[in-house]
């Protein structure tokens, strides 16, 4: 015997949802793959070069994941303490990171022993970075300075020490070698040139600097602190630009995305935003499962990488079209309780045995009367108070099965007052509703057939039939008037386009036919 098939629900639009091609293009991931390290994520960088890996650093460990791994390809683990900012070089071979201890370490990507290490800082260093001609590394650290190293003699360039806070951001020029810049807790914003024994340029964020960002053309910086991303403009002396509040906590990093034309920032309030760079208004917002202290975007955005307190790295994969096409029309189907999808997205490990067993078919109400063949009870489940409420699409679906199934009539006849008013109401709230129409249409004229004999002896249903008349004229009288707008429209669109004549030799602009045809093939008439 064939199993039981669930009545399928059609996925409809929701009314007012604006569904733009910002909303189709970041919710084009799979499940989040969650990943759990050691301690709370507090960097991420991707390698320049492909097939680009991507460093964790979490606790006192570095892990370099492959772009669909779910186990680190490679572990850094010489640290005495917590690590901090390990960062790829633009060649992708070497990796830099500071530590809790104070000594900067350089590792080559493929061995495991660090190739240099920097002395020279007295507190712990949180930034790290490569500079441009890939010789020089820039640190920035909690005793107040950043400073710059020589790579091949593995000493100390230059001593920057104007802030008068921890310096937890910085980032390095990719088109200048001596330029970088960094961000404090003392809520300024400096830029170095390092041909100059001090500062440039300095901004006032107004909070404590979490996160520095240059855009490609390095005209413009973006600074996040407290609950603000502020924008500055670099090539008018610093000028601040925008500043966005949408955050409700502090906002901890920032990403762009890979064409530059979307700004990602991520907050302590669990959040991801995505901003428009042209008016910087947020056109998509990610939510997580705990605060955010790291996020990077791989190149062409086909991954998205975020890292939580909570010491669980999420990352999300962008769909293949095979995938897009089977999942478009249809909708998930969540869970009650969120014990259901407990562990539903973990990806077993290499030595794992994967134990199988059969997955029991959980059916709704009105599921269960119709693989008994109740039809009228299976009608009554789907026309409960929540469901023809809040999802009156279960209730039309239902309506709409029972019809193929040509058990639509009975489903509906035999009903007392109260379950007649009940399904009135119903009609007349959904009958007009275009995603609706076909199907109710139908059923409402089969209880006109069921139920014209009993007019007049109820006066309930009476009032609720003269309402459903009257909600039926006013609708004719919506659509006649919008035929006749639309005929205008036609009219003017078609007087104002301009005129073309295709010339076309021999062929008689009336009819289409040849001067020889026409005469012959006119219609002889014959009187009947």
């Amino acid at each position: 015997m064939a199993s039981f098939k669930p009545t399928k629900i059609q996925v409809y639009p929701k009314l007012g949802e604006k569904v733009t091609q910002d909303t189709l293009y970041w919710k084009n991931y799979k499940a989040p793959v969650q990943i759990k390290e050691f301690g709370a994520i507090t960097s991420i960088d991707f390698s320049p070069v492909a097939p680009h890996n991507f460093a964790v650093t979490a606790f006192t460990r570095i892990h370099i994941y492959g772009p669909f791994s779910q186990e680190p390809v490679k572990t850094f683990t010489r640290f005495k303490d917590t690590a901090y900012c390990g960062r790829f070089r633009s060649d992708g071979q070497l990796l830099v990171a500071g530590c809790e201890d104070s000594v900067v370490r350089l590792f080559d990507v493929s061995g495991k022993v660090a190739l240099r290490m920097f002395k020279g800082h007295t507190k712990a260093v949180h930034v790290t970075d490569f500079t441009s001609d890939r010789y020089q590394i820039l640190t920035g650290s909690d005793d107040y300075t950043c400073r710059l190293w020589d790579i091949p003699n593995a000493t100390e360039l230059n001593t920057y020490q104007e802030h008068t806070d921890y310096i937890r951001c910085g980032v390095a020029s990719k088109l200048n070698r001596d330029l970088f810049i960094t961000g404090s807790y003392d809520h300024t914003v400096k830029l170095f040139d390092a041909r100059v024994e001090k500062s440039v340029m300095t901004m006032d964020h107004g909070q404590p600097v979490e996160s520095l960002l240059l855009y490609p053309s390095e005209g413009l910086l973006v600074s996040a602190g407290g609950r603000y991303v502020k924008v500055w403009d670099l090539l008018k002396g610093g000028q601040p630009l925008v500043s966005l509040k949408n955050h409700h906590k502090t906002v901890t990093c920032l990403s762009l995305s890979s064409n530059g034309q979307r700004l990602l920032s991520a907050s302590l309030d669990r959040h991801v935003k995505v901003y428009n760079t042209t008016n910087y208004k947020v056109v998509h917002n990610f939510d997580y499962a705990a605060s955010i202290l790291s996020l990077a975007l791989a190149p062409d955005d086909e991954s998205i990488v975020v890292g939580m307190t909570n010491s669980i790295l999420s990352i999300k994969h962008r769909k293949s079209p095979e995938d897009s096409k089977e999942t478009s029309g249809q909708k998930r189907r969540r869970p009650t309780y969120r014990v259901f999808v407990k562990g539903k997205n973990y990806v077993p490990k290499q030595d794992d045995y994967l134990v199988s067993k059969p997955v029991k078919q959980h059916l709704a109400k009105y599921d269960k009367q119709l693989k008994k063949f109740n039809v009228s009870k299976a009608l009554d489940a789907a026309l409960e108070t929540w469901t023809r409420l809040r999802k009156p699409e279960i209730t039309v679906a239902v309506i709409k099965e029972l019809d193929r199934r040509g058990t639509l009539k009975n489903a509906l006849a035999g009903r007392d007052e109260q379950g007649l008013c009940q399904l009135l109401n119903f009609l007349i709230g959904n009958l007009v509703d275009p995603r609706f129409s076909p199907v109710l249409v139908t059923a409402t004229e089969m209880i006109l057939d069921i139920y014209q004999s009993i007019i007049g002896q109820s006066p309930v249903v009476d009032r609720q039939l003269l309402r459903l008349q009257e909600l039926l004229e006013r609708e004719i009288d919506y659509q006649q008037e919008l035929l006749e707008v639309l005929g205008m429209l036609d009219t003017m669109f078609a007087s104002s386009l301009p005129r073309k004549e295709v010339p076309c030799s021999g062929v008689s602009r009336s009819n289409g036919l040849n001067q020889g045809e026409a005469s012959t093939s006119r219609p002889q008439l014959q009187a009947t």
